[in-house]
């Protein structure tokens, strides 16, 4: 079977995050013998080779090319709204999106389009669809379900796309609800996470106490880690808050924050004003050859995130059970699809620092529920969450389609 799959993030160089889970999912189609045709947008930050197990075709839609700035976790405020310049480019990348992605599928014939984002490349797709009678399929990682319904004619687009889809994915019934009112139809959708690979990261102490001694972490503190964009979304301000909470003020527990955005300078000033930024490591951005050091490194990680707006299961939480570690998450934004409480991590609600402050100091005084809450995520990873499970359901509903 041959798959073409559309996106705009897809890791440009090593270390790369932008659409590393997209990468992943392709990457393991090819791995279970599909043929897999990537297109997505260029970037003049590439520096990775085209053709591999999975072959990548970039598209250019502006000259100079330093003007190529959509995509790549640079198209949103905050996850908010887009940015002004977005609204600019966004026509160009349409029309060439559609002139590029139709005439290559013209001639190469792939036997489904799989479009992650509904925005733009499940409207680029739909147009390929119908013109080629394609089979689609389109998955809401995010973001696109707020872009989608940011004005009248996003809206007009992204009904188009759904009416065109065979198959809809989301990844948290807050993304499915989202797009609902668009026009979706809740008997094509299926709940699919985006996974993680049980190979890429598992248990490992190397490089953990190196690590430790580098951000000034003592021997006898508790780790708790938060990776992810700094977004409003992430709720990483609630983890802020829960840490201040007095139940963990004798606590040795400090905070690793791993990530940029919009949000980090004024998160910063909030632990300032709470009187906990001493426990507090902003590490910024980090390799993803690297990040397998962090997750190690954690006691558990934080994963906090809130409605403002829907959000779809942060592939964080994954990579941490996959490490051995128990995850500590809202009950938004698809962490119920991965979290099991009690089990493998604890669930608590949204917006809610007192709660989580307790979560944590619990975990925080028990090394062994800590242990075995992290067993039972890694073998959650291993049984059902891995990738290798969830390339399998992709290729049955493609059959399916196909079909």
């Amino acid at each position: 079977m041959h798959i073409g799959v559309l996106t705009h993030n897809y890791p440009r160089f090593t270390g790369d995050f932008s659409g590393a889970f997209v990468e992943a999912l392709c990457e393991e189609l090819a791995a279970q013998g599909q043929r897999v045709t990537v297109w997505a947008p260029y970037d003049p930050a590439y520096r990775r080779p085209l053709n591999g197990a999975v072959t990548l075709r970039l598209y250019r839609y502006i000259w100079p090319d330093s003007l190529h700035r959509l995509g790549y976790m640079r198209t949103m405020q905050s996850d908010l709204s887009l940015r002004l310049e977005a609204y600019a480019l966004s026509p160009a990348l349409f029309a060439r999106g559609v002139q590029a992605v139709w005439r290559d599928a013209r001639r190469l014939r792939p036997d489904v389009l799989h479009a992650h984002w509904l925005l733009p490349n499940g409207f680029i797709a739909a147009v390929v669809s119908r013109r080629l009678g394609i089979p689609l399929a389109i998955s809401v990682p995010g973001s696109d379900a707020q872009v989608a319904r940011s004005n009248p004619l996003f809206r007009a687009m992204a009904r188009f796309a759904l009416r065109q889809a065979a198959l809809l994915t989301a990844n948290s019934a807050e993304l499915r609800d989202a797009v609902l009112p668009l026009g979706a139809d809740l008997n094509r959708f299926d709940m699919i996470i985006y996974g993680t690979d049980p190979n890429a990261l598992t248990p490992s102490s190397e490089g953990v106490q190196a690590l430790r001694r580098k951000l000034e972490i003592e021997e006898s503190a508790v780790v708790a880690l938060c990776v992810g964009r700094m977004a409003a979304k992430k709720g990483f301000d609630v983890f802020i808050r829960a840490l201040a909470d007095p139940i963990l003020r004798t606590q040795p527990v400090i905070g690793v924050m791993v990530g940029d955005g919009d949000e980090k300078a004024g998160w910063q000033r909030l632990a300032e004003q709470l009187g906990v930024a001493a426990r507090l490591r902003w590490v910024g951005s980090v390799p993803k050859t690297e990040i397998g050091r962090y997750y190690n490194m954690a006691d558990f990680l934080v994963m906090p995130s809130v409605n403002r707006p829907a959000d779809g299961l942060n592939v964080c939480v994954l990579d941490a059970m996959s490490c051995g570690k128990p995850v500590i998450g809202s009950t938004a934004a698809g962490n119920p699809l991965a979290i099991v409480h009690g089990e493998t991590g604890l669930l608590t609600p949204e917006q809610d620092a007192v709660t989580l402050a307790a979560a944590m100091a619990l975990l925080a005084g028990n090394p062994g529920l800590r242990a075995r809450m992290g067993a039972a995520a890694r073998t959650r990873i291993e049984t059902e969450l891995g990738w290798p499970h969830l390339a399998k359901r992709y290729i049955a509903h493609f059959e399916r389609m196909i079909g």
